[in-house]
Protein backbone atom coordinates (compact mmCIF):
# COMPACT_ATOMS: atom_id res chain seq x y z
CA UNK A 1 0.00 0.00 0.00
CA UNK A 2 1.33 3.26 -1.02
CA UNK A 3 0.40 6.95 0.24
CA UNK A 4 -1.36 8.68 -2.33
CA UNK A 5 1.02 11.54 -4.28
CA UNK A 6 -0.60 14.40 -4.43
CA UNK A 7 -3.00 15.41 -7.86
CA UNK A 8 -0.86 16.75 -10.70
CA UNK A 9 -3.11 19.68 -11.11
CA UNK A 10 -1.84 21.44 -7.81
CA UNK A 11 0.49 23.92 -8.79
CA UNK A 12 4.29 23.41 -9.20
CA UNK A 13 6.64 20.59 -9.84
CA UNK A 14 6.00 17.33 -8.63
CA UNK A 15 8.38 18.04 -5.76
CA UNK A 16 7.80 21.38 -4.77
CA UNK A 17 4.11 19.52 -4.01
CA UNK A 18 5.91 17.36 -2.24
CA UNK A 19 8.24 18.65 0.17
CA UNK A 20 7.57 21.94 2.18
CA UNK A 21 9.69 24.02 4.42
CA UNK A 22 7.54 22.46 6.86
CA UNK A 23 6.33 19.16 5.78
CA UNK A 24 6.83 16.45 3.92
CA UNK A 25 3.93 14.17 1.89
CA UNK A 26 3.76 10.28 2.87
CA UNK A 27 4.24 9.34 -0.56
CA UNK A 28 7.70 10.28 -0.46
CA UNK A 29 8.55 7.20 1.61
CA UNK A 30 6.09 4.39 0.05
CA UNK A 31 6.05 5.17 -3.73
CA UNK A 32 7.73 2.78 -5.82
CA UNK A 33 8.45 5.76 -8.84
CA UNK A 34 10.13 7.94 -6.56
CA UNK A 35 11.64 5.17 -5.34
CA UNK A 36 13.36 4.60 -8.63
CA UNK A 37 14.23 8.22 -9.67
CA UNK A 38 15.75 8.56 -6.68
CA UNK A 39 17.84 5.51 -7.38
CA UNK A 40 18.69 7.85 -10.80
CA UNK A 41 18.93 11.20 -9.73
CA UNK A 42 20.86 10.57 -6.30
CA UNK A 43 22.17 6.79 -5.03
CA UNK A 44 23.44 6.37 -9.62
CA UNK A 45 24.42 10.60 -9.84
CA UNK A 46 25.95 11.80 -6.66
CA UNK A 47 28.96 10.65 -4.49
CA UNK A 48 27.41 7.28 -2.26
CA UNK A 49 29.55 6.15 0.10
CA UNK A 50 30.86 2.64 -0.62
CA UNK A 51 33.91 1.86 2.04
CA UNK A 52 37.30 2.05 3.57
CA UNK A 53 40.72 2.06 2.05
CA UNK A 54 41.71 0.14 5.03
CA UNK A 55 39.60 -2.68 3.74
CA UNK A 56 41.42 -3.24 1.27
CA UNK A 57 45.17 -2.42 2.63
CA UNK A 58 47.35 -5.08 0.03
CA UNK A 59 48.18 -4.71 -3.46
CA UNK A 60 45.51 -7.16 -4.81
CA UNK A 61 43.09 -6.98 -1.80
CA UNK A 62 39.20 -6.88 -2.71
CA UNK A 63 36.05 -6.39 -0.90
CA UNK A 64 32.20 -7.12 -1.91
CA UNK A 65 30.37 -3.84 -1.33
CA UNK A 66 26.90 -2.46 -2.35
CA UNK A 67 26.25 0.41 -4.14
CA UNK A 68 22.19 1.04 -3.82
CA UNK A 69 21.10 -2.01 -5.14
CA UNK A 70 24.66 -2.60 -7.40
CA UNK A 71 26.72 -5.56 -6.24
CA UNK A 72 30.27 -3.91 -6.71
CA UNK A 73 33.72 -5.54 -6.00
CA UNK A 74 36.10 -2.66 -4.32
CA UNK A 75 39.80 -3.62 -5.05
CA UNK A 76 43.37 -2.51 -5.05
CA UNK A 77 45.16 -2.99 -7.96
CA UNK A 78 49.01 -3.71 -8.27
CA UNK A 79 50.20 -0.24 -8.39
CA UNK A 80 47.78 0.39 -5.23
CA UNK A 81 44.69 2.15 -7.03
CA UNK A 82 41.28 1.81 -5.74
CA UNK A 83 38.49 0.75 -8.32
CA UNK A 84 34.74 -0.12 -7.87
CA UNK A 85 33.91 -2.53 -10.40
CA UNK A 86 30.23 -4.25 -10.81
CA UNK A 87 30.00 -7.89 -10.19
CA UNK A 88 28.79 -8.97 -13.61
CA UNK A 89 30.55 -11.00 -16.28
CA UNK A 90 30.53 -8.62 -19.46
CA UNK A 91 29.37 -11.85 -22.05
CA UNK A 92 26.29 -13.74 -19.99
CA UNK A 93 25.78 -11.35 -16.59
CA UNK A 94 27.23 -14.09 -14.39
CA UNK A 95 28.62 -12.53 -11.17
CA UNK A 96 32.09 -13.18 -11.58
CA UNK A 97 33.49 -12.88 -7.46
CA UNK A 98 31.52 -14.68 -5.01
CA UNK A 99 33.44 -14.74 -1.46
CA UNK A 100 32.82 -11.45 0.31
CA UNK A 101 36.79 -10.57 0.37
CA UNK A 102 40.37 -11.94 -0.65
CA UNK A 103 43.40 -11.36 -2.55
CA UNK A 104 43.11 -12.16 -6.52
CA UNK A 105 44.63 -10.08 -9.44
CA UNK A 106 42.09 -11.48 -11.40
CA UNK A 107 38.15 -12.66 -11.33
CA UNK A 108 37.29 -15.42 -13.35
CA UNK A 109 33.17 -15.93 -14.55
CA UNK A 110 32.33 -19.88 -13.64
CA UNK A 111 29.80 -19.81 -16.27
CA UNK A 112 32.09 -19.89 -19.35
CA UNK A 113 35.19 -18.85 -18.19
CA UNK A 114 36.05 -15.39 -19.15
CA UNK A 115 38.23 -13.67 -17.23
CA UNK A 116 39.06 -10.30 -15.85
CA UNK A 117 42.31 -8.58 -14.17
CA UNK A 118 40.92 -6.40 -10.96
CA UNK A 119 40.75 -3.45 -12.67
CA UNK A 120 38.21 -4.64 -15.03
CA UNK A 121 40.18 -5.47 -18.16
CA UNK A 122 39.19 -8.73 -20.08
CA UNK A 123 42.27 -10.96 -19.83
CA UNK A 124 40.95 -13.91 -22.27
CA UNK A 125 38.18 -16.22 -22.96
CA UNK A 126 38.08 -20.06 -23.80
CA UNK A 127 38.18 -21.17 -27.13
CA UNK A 128 38.78 -17.80 -28.99
CA UNK A 129 38.28 -19.24 -32.33
CA UNK A 130 34.74 -18.97 -31.68
CA UNK A 131 35.28 -14.99 -31.47
CA UNK A 132 37.33 -15.04 -34.83
CA UNK A 133 40.82 -15.40 -32.19
CA UNK A 134 42.56 -14.28 -29.21
CA UNK A 135 42.04 -10.47 -28.50
CA UNK A 136 39.03 -9.97 -30.72
CA UNK A 137 37.45 -8.73 -27.81
CA UNK A 138 37.85 -5.59 -25.73
CA UNK A 139 34.88 -4.94 -23.81
CA UNK A 140 35.28 -5.11 -19.90
CA UNK A 141 33.80 -5.85 -16.90
CA UNK A 142 31.52 -2.35 -16.17
CA UNK A 143 32.75 0.33 -13.61
CA UNK A 144 32.14 3.26 -11.45
CA UNK A 145 33.00 5.79 -13.47
CA UNK A 146 34.57 8.11 -10.73
CA UNK A 147 36.07 7.13 -7.47
CA UNK A 148 37.32 9.29 -5.18
CA UNK A 149 38.27 9.06 -0.89
CA UNK A 150 38.47 11.58 1.57
CA UNK A 151 40.44 10.87 5.26
CA UNK A 152 40.57 6.97 3.54
CA UNK A 153 36.88 7.21 3.23
CA UNK A 154 36.02 5.60 -0.35
CA UNK A 155 33.08 7.03 -2.45
CA UNK A 156 31.91 6.07 -5.88
CA UNK A 157 29.43 8.31 -8.12
CA UNK A 158 28.17 6.48 -11.62
CA UNK A 159 27.93 9.69 -13.54
CA UNK A 160 31.06 10.44 -15.31
CA UNK A 161 31.44 14.32 -14.63
CA UNK A 162 29.76 16.53 -12.42
CA UNK A 163 31.09 18.05 -8.49
CA UNK A 164 33.97 17.03 -7.53
CA UNK A 165 34.13 15.07 -3.56
CA UNK A 166 35.28 17.48 -2.09
CA UNK A 167 33.21 19.80 -3.66
CA UNK A 168 30.35 17.29 -2.48
CA UNK A 169 31.54 17.10 1.04
CA UNK A 170 31.96 20.77 1.13
CA UNK A 171 31.85 21.50 5.06
CA UNK A 172 30.93 17.70 5.86
CA UNK A 173 34.83 17.36 5.03
CA UNK A 174 35.81 18.73 8.09
CA UNK A 175 34.57 16.14 10.15
CA UNK A 176 35.91 13.90 8.55
CA UNK A 177 38.48 15.49 9.56
CA UNK A 178 38.08 16.21 13.13
CA UNK A 179 37.60 11.74 13.07
CA UNK A 180 41.34 11.40 11.43
CA UNK A 181 42.76 13.53 13.88
CA UNK A 182 41.93 11.55 16.90
CA UNK A 183 44.18 8.50 16.17
CA UNK A 184 47.94 9.52 17.08
CA UNK A 185 49.05 8.01 13.57
CA UNK A 186 46.29 10.87 11.65
CA UNK A 187 44.54 7.81 9.91
CA UNK A 188 41.17 5.68 10.62
CA UNK A 189 40.86 2.07 9.73
CA UNK A 190 37.40 0.30 9.77
CA UNK A 191 38.84 -3.11 9.93
CA UNK A 192 36.75 -4.33 13.10
CA UNK A 193 34.24 -6.13 10.48
CA UNK A 194 30.56 -4.96 9.54
CA UNK A 195 27.25 -5.80 11.00
CA UNK A 196 24.11 -5.74 8.67
CA UNK A 197 20.94 -4.49 9.79
CA UNK A 198 18.12 -5.35 7.67
CA UNK A 199 15.41 -2.72 8.46
CA UNK A 200 11.96 -2.70 6.90
CA UNK A 201 11.92 0.95 6.16
CA UNK A 202 12.56 3.34 3.49
CA UNK A 203 16.23 4.52 3.60
CA UNK A 204 14.96 8.62 4.20
CA UNK A 205 13.79 7.27 7.53
CA UNK A 206 17.50 6.39 8.63
CA UNK A 207 18.87 8.93 7.19
CA UNK A 208 16.57 11.55 9.10
CA UNK A 209 17.01 10.13 12.29
CA UNK A 210 20.56 10.06 12.28
CA UNK A 211 20.91 13.43 13.34
CA UNK A 212 17.38 13.78 15.04
CA UNK A 213 17.92 15.31 18.49
CA UNK A 214 14.28 15.33 19.65
CA UNK A 215 14.46 11.31 19.86
CA UNK A 216 16.97 10.04 22.06
CA UNK A 217 15.66 10.95 25.28
CA UNK A 218 12.24 8.81 24.09
CA UNK A 219 13.26 6.24 22.06
CA UNK A 220 16.57 5.71 24.22
CA UNK A 221 15.29 6.76 27.70
CA UNK A 222 15.28 3.24 29.00
CA UNK A 223 19.08 2.69 28.17
CA UNK A 224 20.03 6.09 29.23
CA UNK A 225 18.30 5.14 32.54
CA UNK A 226 20.04 1.63 33.22
CA UNK A 227 23.30 2.45 32.01
CA UNK A 228 23.70 6.19 33.80
CA UNK A 229 24.58 7.24 30.40
CA UNK A 230 24.95 11.62 30.27
CA UNK A 231 24.07 11.32 26.68
CA UNK A 232 20.52 12.01 27.05
CA UNK A 233 21.03 15.24 28.68
CA UNK A 234 22.57 16.53 25.75
CA UNK A 235 19.72 16.26 23.70
CA UNK A 236 17.23 18.58 26.02
CA UNK A 237 16.34 22.31 25.75
CA UNK A 238 18.34 23.02 28.33
CA UNK A 239 21.73 21.80 26.27
CA UNK A 240 23.62 24.28 24.70
CA UNK A 241 24.59 21.72 21.53
CA UNK A 242 23.51 22.90 18.61
CA UNK A 243 22.01 21.04 14.81
CA UNK A 244 23.55 21.93 11.96
CA UNK A 245 22.59 22.13 8.20
CA UNK A 246 25.90 21.91 6.86
CA UNK A 247 24.27 22.37 3.35
CA UNK A 248 24.69 19.62 0.28
CA UNK A 249 22.27 17.71 2.75
CA UNK A 250 25.11 17.29 5.14
CA UNK A 251 24.60 17.98 8.93
CA UNK A 252 25.76 17.42 12.11
CA UNK A 253 24.89 17.60 16.02
CA UNK A 254 27.49 19.59 16.94
CA UNK A 255 27.88 19.06 20.51
CA UNK A 256 31.00 20.43 21.23
CA UNK A 257 29.93 23.61 23.11
CA UNK A 258 28.76 21.16 26.11
CA UNK A 259 32.03 18.76 26.45
CA UNK A 260 33.53 22.43 26.41
CA UNK A 261 31.75 23.53 29.53
CA UNK A 262 32.94 20.80 31.38
CA UNK A 263 36.81 20.65 29.51
CA UNK A 264 37.10 17.36 30.72
CA UNK A 265 39.60 15.34 28.09
CA UNK A 266 37.51 11.97 27.14
CA UNK A 267 34.56 13.01 28.24
CA UNK A 268 33.27 12.96 24.77
CA UNK A 269 33.94 9.04 25.08
CA UNK A 270 32.32 8.78 28.58
CA UNK A 271 35.67 8.12 30.09
CA UNK A 272 38.76 9.82 32.16
CA UNK A 273 42.16 10.24 30.44
CA UNK A 274 43.52 7.62 33.42
CA UNK A 275 41.51 4.70 31.57
CA UNK A 276 43.41 5.48 28.22
CA UNK A 277 46.41 7.45 29.39
CA UNK A 278 48.90 5.86 26.87
CA UNK A 279 46.31 7.10 24.32
CA UNK A 280 46.17 10.66 25.67
CA UNK A 281 50.58 11.23 26.13
CA UNK A 282 50.67 9.97 22.61
CA UNK A 283 47.80 12.54 21.45
CA UNK A 284 49.87 15.20 23.64
CA UNK A 285 53.16 14.12 22.51
CA UNK A 286 51.48 14.85 18.67
CA UNK A 287 49.76 17.93 19.11
CA UNK A 288 51.50 19.84 21.78
CA UNK A 289 49.39 22.17 23.36
CA UNK A 290 46.67 21.79 20.68
CA UNK A 291 46.11 18.45 22.05
CA UNK A 292 43.81 19.58 25.23
CA UNK A 293 41.53 20.93 22.80
CA UNK A 294 41.46 18.17 20.71
CA UNK A 295 40.80 15.54 23.11
CA UNK A 296 38.06 17.40 25.04
CA UNK A 297 35.90 18.54 21.67
CA UNK A 298 36.35 14.64 20.49
CA UNK A 299 34.77 12.98 17.55
CA UNK A 300 31.63 13.83 15.00
CA UNK A 301 28.49 13.08 14.96
CA UNK A 302 28.16 14.13 11.39
CA UNK A 303 25.38 12.93 8.53
CA UNK A 304 26.73 12.75 5.09
CA UNK A 305 24.25 12.89 2.40
CA UNK A 306 23.10 10.59 1.53
CA UNK A 307 24.17 7.58 3.68
CA UNK A 308 27.66 7.74 5.34
CA UNK A 309 26.82 8.21 9.49
CA UNK A 310 29.49 8.93 11.67
CA UNK A 311 28.27 8.82 15.36
CA UNK A 312 31.45 9.39 17.52
CA UNK A 313 32.82 5.53 17.60
CA UNK A 314 31.02 4.10 14.76
CA UNK A 315 29.95 4.36 10.96
CA UNK A 316 26.98 3.05 9.12
CA UNK A 317 26.70 2.94 5.67
CA UNK A 318 22.55 2.95 4.85
CA UNK A 319 22.28 0.92 1.54
CA UNK A 320 18.96 1.15 0.16
CA UNK A 321 17.58 -2.54 -1.24
CA UNK A 322 13.44 -1.33 -1.74
CA UNK A 323 11.05 1.22 -1.33
CA UNK A 324 10.40 0.04 2.22
CA UNK A 325 13.57 -1.80 3.08
CA UNK A 326 16.99 -1.09 3.51
CA UNK A 327 20.26 -2.54 5.19
CA UNK A 328 22.41 -0.61 7.30
CA UNK A 329 25.62 -1.26 7.81
CA UNK A 330 27.83 -0.73 10.74
CA UNK A 331 31.02 -0.84 12.54
CA UNK A 332 33.26 0.24 15.12
CA UNK A 333 35.55 3.27 14.25
CA UNK A 334 39.57 1.97 15.13
CA UNK A 335 41.69 5.25 15.46
CA UNK A 336 45.70 3.83 14.23
CA UNK A 337 48.01 4.00 16.90
CA UNK A 338 45.18 3.93 19.65
CA UNK A 339 44.93 0.01 20.42
CA UNK A 340 43.56 0.44 24.10
CA UNK A 341 41.02 3.04 22.81
CA UNK A 342 40.36 0.86 19.70
CA UNK A 343 39.10 -2.22 22.36
CA UNK A 344 36.73 0.19 24.07
CA UNK A 345 35.60 1.29 21.20
CA UNK A 346 34.60 -2.49 19.67
CA UNK A 347 32.94 -3.25 23.19
CA UNK A 348 30.49 -0.43 23.41
CA UNK A 349 29.99 -0.86 19.58
CA UNK A 350 28.94 -4.01 20.59
CA UNK A 351 26.77 -3.29 23.40
CA UNK A 352 24.88 -0.22 21.28
CA UNK A 353 24.60 -1.78 17.61
CA UNK A 354 25.87 -5.38 18.11
CA UNK A 355 23.20 -8.37 17.76
CA UNK A 356 21.91 -7.74 21.38
CA UNK A 357 22.82 -4.70 21.59
CA UNK A 358 20.09 -1.89 22.53
CA UNK A 359 20.45 1.50 20.69
CA UNK A 360 19.75 0.15 17.31
CA UNK A 361 17.29 -1.89 18.22
CA UNK A 362 15.40 0.67 19.47
CA UNK A 363 16.11 2.92 16.49
CA UNK A 364 15.14 -0.17 14.12
CA UNK A 365 12.08 -0.24 15.91
CA UNK A 366 11.01 3.35 15.12
CA UNK A 367 12.09 3.08 11.58
CA UNK A 368 9.68 -0.18 10.95
CA UNK A 369 6.67 1.52 13.11
CA UNK A 370 7.00 4.96 11.25
CA UNK A 371 6.97 2.87 7.74
CA UNK A 372 3.81 0.79 8.77
CA UNK A 373 2.24 4.73 9.77
CA UNK A 374 3.09 6.25 7.21
CA UNK A 375 0.98 4.53 4.68
CA UNK A 376 -1.72 5.24 6.28
CA UNK A 377 -4.39 7.49 4.16
CA UNK A 378 -4.45 10.58 6.56
CA UNK A 379 -3.12 12.72 8.14
CA UNK A 380 -0.99 12.67 4.30
CA UNK A 381 2.06 14.93 5.64
CA UNK A 382 5.25 14.57 8.16
CA UNK A 383 5.73 17.70 10.36
CA UNK A 384 9.26 18.98 10.04
CA UNK A 385 8.88 22.44 11.36
CA UNK A 386 10.44 21.99 14.88
CA UNK A 387 12.34 24.70 15.45
CA UNK A 388 11.72 26.84 12.16
CA UNK A 389 10.87 29.69 14.09
CA UNK A 390 13.95 30.11 16.09
CA UNK A 391 16.56 28.83 13.65
CA UNK A 392 19.63 31.28 12.93
CA UNK A 393 22.62 31.48 11.19
CA UNK A 394 26.31 31.19 12.58
CA UNK A 395 29.18 32.84 12.39
CA UNK A 396 30.09 30.87 9.01
CA UNK A 397 27.24 30.59 7.69
CA UNK A 398 25.29 27.61 8.59
CA UNK A 399 21.66 27.31 9.35
CA UNK A 400 21.54 25.95 13.09
CA UNK A 401 18.96 25.33 15.44
CA UNK A 402 18.67 24.11 19.23
CA UNK A 403 20.17 20.12 19.89
CA UNK A 404 15.99 19.15 19.51
CA UNK A 405 15.43 21.08 16.71
CA UNK A 406 14.61 19.39 12.95
CA UNK A 407 17.27 21.97 11.02
CA UNK A 408 18.93 18.97 9.60
CA UNK A 409 15.99 17.28 8.18
CA UNK A 410 14.82 20.42 6.80
CA UNK A 411 18.46 20.63 5.10
CA UNK A 412 17.87 16.84 3.55
CA UNK A 413 15.26 17.70 2.40
CA UNK A 414 16.12 21.07 0.30
CA UNK A 415 18.86 19.04 -1.02
CA UNK A 416 17.10 16.04 -1.92
CA UNK A 417 14.36 18.19 -3.36
CA UNK A 418 17.29 19.98 -5.85
CA UNK A 419 18.37 16.69 -6.74
CA UNK A 420 15.55 15.19 -7.43
CA UNK A 421 14.02 18.18 -10.16
CA UNK A 422 17.24 18.47 -11.95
Amino acid sequence: MTTTVPAAAAPGTLYERLIKPEKVHGSLYTDQQIFGEELRKIWYRTWVFVGHESEVPNPNDYVRKKLGPQDVIMTRDAEGGIHLLLNRCAHRGNQVCDDNKGNSSSFRCPYHGWTFRNTGELLGYPYNKGYGGKGKIETGMGAVPRVDSYGGFVFGSFAADGPSLVEHLGAAAGEIDRLVRLSPESRVELTAGWLQHRTKANWKLLAENETDGYHPQFVHGSIFGVTGSPIGALYSDASTAVTRNLGNGHSENDLRPEFRKFNEPMRWFGTTESRVPDYVAKMRELHGAGAEKILVEGAPHVMIFPNLFIAEIQVFNIQPVAVDECVQYSTAVQLAGAPELNRRMISQSIGSVGPAGMLLADDTEMYERNQRGVQALTPEWLDVRRGLVRERVDENGFTIGTATDETAMRGFWSHYKTLMEA
